[in-house]
C-alpha cells in the first residue's frame, strides 16, 4: 500500500515539476523566487504547483502586481522562500546524519544548522542583496531575525512529522530508499504550514518581503497600458498601493527602495521581535519534544 502511495505520488511530483519549471519562465516573478517554487513544487508535489498556480502565476497580462498584492499571497511567497532555501540545508543534513550514522537529537542539530546557514547567506542574503543596496553584509544583518523566525516555525513543524514517519517506516533512514525522500517531503510540507504563520506577521510588519514583479524595462509600459484599459479607478488605486507597499517593481533597479520600506516598516512590529522570538523557540521545542516523546521506546 505505502509503495504504490510513494509511487503515485513521485510520478505526481514528476508532472507537476516539469510544468512549473517550464511555465515559471513566462512569469514576471523575481528569479529568485522563481527558483524558489521550482524548489518547493520538488519539495511537495502537486501542491507546490497547485501553490504558483493559485499564488504567483499571472492570470492575465499586466496583472501580476496587482494580482500578487494580496496579503495572503505576499505571505505564501515570503514561506515558500524560506521553505525552498532552507529545505536545500536541511535535506543536506538528512543525507550526512544517515552518512555518519547521526539520528535524533544530533540529526535534528545538524539540519538546524545546515538548513539555516544556507537559507540566510545565501537565499536570503546572497540572492537578495540587491534589496539591500548591493551589500552582502547589509543583507546578511536585515535578513538575519526574519530567518532565524521562520526557520524555527519550519523545523517545529518538519522534526515531529520526519520522526514520527521515520519510526513507523525503517527504510526512510536510508537516502538511497525512496521511503526517505517521501519522508522528507511530507516534513517539509508540514513545516511549510505551521511556518505560515509566522510569515504572515514578518510580512506584515515589513520584516520580509513576499511576492514581486520584476518586467523587461520595455514590458512596463505596455502592463500599465493594459491594466488601465481593463480595471476601475478604484483598481489603479489598490494597484498603486499594492505596488508601494509590496515591493512590485519593474526591473532590479528599484529593489533598494523595496528593501528601505521592508526593513524600515514606519510603526514598531507588535508583538514585539523578541516576544515573536521567544514563541519560535517555544514553537520549536515544542516540536522537538514531541519528537522524542512519540519515539517508540
Amino acid at each position: 500500500m505505502l509503495d504504490g502511495v510513494m509511487l503515485l505520488w513521485f510520478l505526481l511530483t514528476a508532472a507537476a515539476l516539469l510544468f512549473v519549471a517550464v511555465d515559471i519562465r513566462t512569469t514576471p516573478e523575481s528569479p529568485v523566487l522563481k527558483w524558489g517554487f521550482v524548489l518547493l513544487t520538488a519539495y511537495t508535489g502537486v501542491v507546490g504547483a497547485f501553490l504558483y498556480v493559485l499564488g504567483c502565476r499571472e492570470p492575465l497580462p499586466g496583472l501580476h502586481e496587482r494580482y500578487v498584492a494580496a496579503r495572503w499571497r505576499q505571505t505564501l511567497g515570503s514561506t515558500m522562500h524560506c521553505v525552498a532555501g532552507d529545505g536545500v540545508g536541511i535535506l543536506a543534513g538528512a543525507v550526512l546524519s544517515s552518512v555518519f550514522g547521526l539520528a535524533g537529537l544530533a540529526e535534528v542539530v545538524v539540519e538546524y544548522i545546515l538548513g539555516f546557514a544556507f537559507g540566510w547567506t545565501i537565499f536570503q542574503a546572497l540572492f537578495m542583496r540587491d534589496m539591500a543596496g548591493g551589500s552582502y553584509r547589509r543583507a546578511l544583518t536585515s535578513t538575519f531575525v526574519s530567518e532565524l523566525l521562520s526557520m524555527n516555525l519550519l523545523m517545529a513543524g518538519m522534526v515531529p512529522t520526519v520522526m514520527a514517519l521515520k519510526a513507523r517506516i525503517p527504510s526512510a533512514a536510508d537516502p538511497m530508499s525512496p521511503s526517505f525522500w517521501f519522508v522528507m517531503s511530507m516534513g517539509l510540507l508540514v513545516g511549510f504550514i505551521i511556518a505560515y504563520p509566522m510569515n504572515w506577521w514578518l510580512v506584515a510588519n515589513h520584516l520580509k518581503h513576499g511576492m514581486m514583479t520584476v518586467r523587461p524595462a520595455g514590458a512596463v509600459a505596455t502592463a500599465h497600458a493594459h491594466a488601465a484599459h481593463e480595471h476601475t479607478a478604484h483598481d489603479h488605486t489598490a494597484h498603486d498601493h499594492a505596488a508601494h507597499d509590496h515591493g512590485a517593481h519593474a526591473g532590479m533597479d528599484s529593489a533598494p527602495h523595496a528593501a528601505s520600506h521592508m526593513v524600515m516598516g514606519g510603526e514598531a512590529p507588535w508583538p514585539p521581535v523578541p516576544v515573536m522570538a521567544l514563541l519560535s523557540f517555544l514553537a520549536l521545542a515544542a516540536g522537538v519534544a514531541i519528537a522524542v516523546l512519540s519515539r517508540p521506546s
